[in-house]
């Protein structure tokens, strides 16, 4: 049973490799890592270059559940929004790492960071930032500033980043972000916008010599599931979801 589907309206799930040297943008070389991908996922069929310079293929976004590959100047990016359960998004992941060595020339030693992220979205018609604050306390050396006539929450996006490694190259991380802004609190006016939480493990600096993008990746989602589950899951989303629940 796929207990993240239940958690907010969309929850995805993605790896990012980051690399120190800039990524090939040649013609044939994008377009033949991209077709590799695609004969695995044949309805990732939309293929664009961003402004940024990113190269992107993704299946149709009008879908409940779609996947996405791109390849920016440092980073390689795949992400899967809704999978049926975290098993369907993870082959898409270990496929884009598997190629990058051959089709990208990405060695282990080149690698600045790699990640495991799983991330959940809570639509929500409000102040975001008052709402967050509600649900997840901002601590007693905070709480004094509420208390202040006609004080609102404006920029409340709470982070946290642990060291899980005595040389701190495996770290977690935790970030909330809101979207309500100065405009929307001046005019009590808010649209129906994501507050988005981040879950993510990253192994940063470079793989051992033969180490392997793969097993890295399977390390990360075993921790990154573990300390969602026993950590996150009950003391971050839960409240915001009955936070929202209670104020519709």
């Amino acid at each position: 049973m796929n207990i993240y589907d239940s958690l907010s309206d969309d929850y995805f799930v993605n790896m990012n490799l980051f690399t120190e040297m800039p990524l090939p943008s040649q013609r044939e070389t994008v377009l033949e890592f991209f077709g590799r991908v695609q004969k695995s996922y044949p309805s990732m069929r939309n293929f664009y270059n961003r402004d940024n310079g990113a190269f992107v293929l993704e299946e149709d976004k009008d879908q409940t559940s779609y996947r996405l590959v791109s390849i920016e100047e440092r980073r390689i990016c795949s992400s899967v929004v809704n999978p049926t359960t975290i098993d369907d998004a993870v082959p898409q992941h270990a496929l884009a790492l598997e190629l990058a060595p051959y089709m990208l020339s990405v060695s282990p030693l080149d690698c600045e960071a790699l990640d495991f992220m799983i991330g959940f979205d809570f639509m929500y018609r409000g102040n975001h930032d008052e709402l967050v604050a509600e649900a997840l306390g901002m601590g007693p050396a905070f709480e004094g500033l509420l208390s202040v006539d006609g004080a609102r929450p404006l920029n409340f996006e709470p982070s946290l980043s642990l060291a899980l490694t005595d040389d701190c190259r495996r770290q977690a991380r935790l970030l909330i972000e809101t979207r309500t802004n100065a405009y929307q609190v001046r005019r009590d006016e808010f649209p129906e916008e994501a507050i988005s939480v981040y879950f993510k493990v990253l192994q940063y600096g470079s793989l051992p010599h033969g180490g392997s993008f793969v097993e890295t990746l399977h390390e990360l989602r075993e921790e990154c599931e573990r300390l969602l589950e026993s950590q996150v899951i009950e003391q971050v989303l839960r409240p915001l979801q009955q936070a929202i629940s209670q104020k519709g």
